[in-house]
């Protein structure tokens, strides 16, 4: 039992890095470019890069969306059947 919960956090944690990693990396790539674009023209205003990487995150998730809802609902399964098995 105690492998099969510590294999169990382990997926958890790897899940949680995998379903994050789209919108994070949406943000990352959106404030690069917008930070490139803000030193090119010497606007060195920190409002500026919110809404396009807020955009980003958002389009990002959406896309994602059922990627990650499998993912979770694979997880979700797989977690509930070790833990109804090992109830019996």
């Amino acid at each position: 039992m105690d492998s099969a919960a510590l294999a169990l956090g382990r997926e958890a944690l790897l899940l949680a890095l995998e379903v994050s990693a789209p919108p994070l990396l949406a943000a990352l790539v959106v404030g690069a470019a917008v930070g490139v674009l803000q030193a090119a023209t010497q606007v060195q205003e920190p409002s500026i890069p919110v809404l396009p990487r807020a955009a980003a995150v958002l389009g990002a998730a959406f896309l994602a969306g059922p990627w990650i809802g499998a993912r979770l609902v694979r997880f979700a399964s797989s977690a509930l059947e070790l833990a109804l098995g090992a109830g019996r």
